[in-house]
């Protein structure tokens, strides 16, 4: 035992001396490797925590939102509609909404506006979102002026910022009152955008929707988890869309590793035949490339994915932000609450750490079975 504890020392010490000799191509390769996994570890992190941050502010979304169509287009729908709605058995109410957007030609954003259903604002007040006070330098206490639909202006005051806590979701939000909103949009007061339909007992949102298309044939019930579905297909597609542009890099590395398994250099089998010469066995020299490769792999991996842990949710991932967000113009600023599946580190180590580790094993393998005295001469 204490032989073979000893023999694992020397392979682990000339390992080292090794990555040593060849410090300015391990230092590349380290660089190479690290910056690969940081980038495909940031993609994963900020989808995920985004997904998750999402689901669970999502959670208060209606169990189902009623719109009207015309022509195959979402059209106002009369305030009538919620009337009717009640009536269905299951249905624990039904609340015309109003909300709709205002283009801002000073930030060159689309601002969404809402009325709130509960504590609604008085009239000439308005809650903006932390984006909207960010850009436009409009806080508590300011004026904010908006051009209705025939060309009217409409002076608001600033009541208070939306908690940056909501700011994933409330970052161009601007809250008004009733009257504020159906002056500056010229809605008519039998019309609202939808109708929030709130049901007793969840499975019957189906039941409950096919009856309002049975009632109310020109409406479109959504039910709550087709919007979940929605955003995180949105969040799979944007990520997508990043990992597509990385793919030349996780190109440039495959071929390098192709290229490690097809043979050693003049160096390398210099080395490994010198080692045989003086007594090394086979399965030393092959241990010796397995320690070598770990090395490099897992020191680049774990340096990967903590730069990519800072990266994502401690500076707000600036690489990707922009994409992943999908805002135009107001960017959301929010610190994620770090949600990392162990799944998705599992298949990273796999896709990275494996494919080199085999890469340095195989042609040591070879190396190592041929005659040290042709290794050398060759």
């Amino acid at each position: 035992m204490k032989r073979w504890i000893n023999k694992q020392k020397n392979i682990i010490d000339f390992t080292l001396s090794s990555l040593l000799r060849r410090k300015g191509k391990n230092t590349a390769l380290f660089i190479v490797y690290t910056v690969l996994v940081f980038l495909l570890s940031s993609v994963m992190f900020y989808t995920h925590a985004l997904k998750k941050e999402a689901s669970i502010i999502l959670q208060s979304t209606p169990d189902i939102v009623v719109q009207r169509t015309v022509a195959g287009r979402h059209d106002l729908i009369p305030t009538r509609y919620a009337e009717e709605i009640r009536k269905i058995r299951g249905v624990n109410d039904a609340v015309p909404r109003l909300w709709g957007y205002y283009y801002d030609p000073q930030s060159r954003a689309n601002f969404t506006l809402m009325v709130r259903e509960s504590h609604p604002l008085a009239a000439g007040d308005i809650s903006i979102g932390s984006g909207i006070s960010r850009t436009l330098k409009v806080f508590q206490g300011d004026m904010m002026t908006f051009r209705t639909f025939d060309g009217d202006l409409l002076t608001l005051q600033v009541a208070d910022i939306l908690p940056a806590e909501s700011e994933l979701v409330s970052s161009d939000l601007i809250l008004m009152s009733e009257e504020d909103f159906r002056f500056l949009t010229g809605m008519a007061r039998d019309s609202a955008t939808d109708v929030v339909v709130r049901v007793r007992n969840p499975k019957e949102f189906k039941t409950v929707a096919a009856k309002i298309v049975t009632m109310l044939p020109d409406s479109r019930p959504i039910l709550k988890d087709e919007i979940l579905r929605t955003y995180d297909s949105v969040f799979d597609w944007r990520s997508g869309m990043v990992v597509l542009v990385i793919f030349i890099a996780v190109l440039a590395f495959i071929i390098f590793s192709w290229d490690k398994a097809s043979g050693l250099s003049a160096e390398e089998r210099m080395e490994i035949g010198i080692l045989k010469a003086v007594g090394w066995e086979t399965a030393d020299v092959i241990n010796m490339k397995v320690w070598e490769g770990t090395a490099i792999s897992l020191t680049s991996f774990l340096s990967g994915v903590i730069l990519a842990y800072i990266h994502v949710f401690s500076t707000a991932a600036p690489l990707f932000a922009p994409v992943l967000k999908g805002w135009s113009i107001l960017y959301p600023s929010f610190r994620l609450t770090p949600f990392i599946n162990p799944f998705q580190i599992a298949t990273l180590f796999f896709l990275t750490v494996v494919p080199y580790t085999v890469a340095t094993i195989v042609p040591s393998w070879r190396a190592a079975t041929i005659d040290p005295d042709l290794i050398m001469r060759s």
